[in-house]
C-alpha cells in the first residue's frame, strides 16, 4: 500500500510530545481515521489540520476527549447548516432574478 499521503502516528506524537494513546483515543471516538500497515498506525495527511486543532483544544483549553467530540459534532452541524443556507440563498436568488 502506498504511504505517500499518510503520516506516521508515532512520528506525529514524537514531534508533538504526546502519547500514541492520544491518537488511539481520537480513533476510538471516531474523530480521526487511522490506518494500520504492518502493525504501525498512520493517518491521512488530509486529517493533519483537524488533529492539530483537536490537540490545541486538548492542551491549550484543557478540554477532554468527550468535550472535543461534542465540539466537533456541533461544528460539523454548523457547517452543514451554513452550506444549506448558502444553497437556499442561491435558489432564492434564482427566483428573485426571474421576477424582475
Amino acid at each position: 500500500m502506498e504511504t505517500a499521503h499518510l503520516i506516521s502516528a508515532e512520528e506525529f506524537c514524537i514531534n508533538h510530545k504526546i502519547e500514541i494513546s492520544f491518537i488511539s483515543s481520537l480513533h476510538e471516538y471516531g474523530l480521526v481515521e487511522v490506518t494500520t500497515i504492518e502493525e504501525e498506525s498512520f493517518f491521512n495527511i488530509n486529517q493533519l489540520q483537524k488533529i492539530e486543532k483537536i490537540l490545541r483544544l486538548y492542551h491549550d483549553l484543557d478540554i477532554n476527549i468527550e468535550g472535543i467530540e461534542a465540539i466537533t459534532h456541533l461544528l460539523n452541524r454548523m457547517n452543514d447548516m451554513q452550506d444549506e443556507i448558502t444553497t437556499l440563498k442561491n435558489r432564492l436568488s434564482l427566483y428573485e432574478d426571474n421576477d424582475m
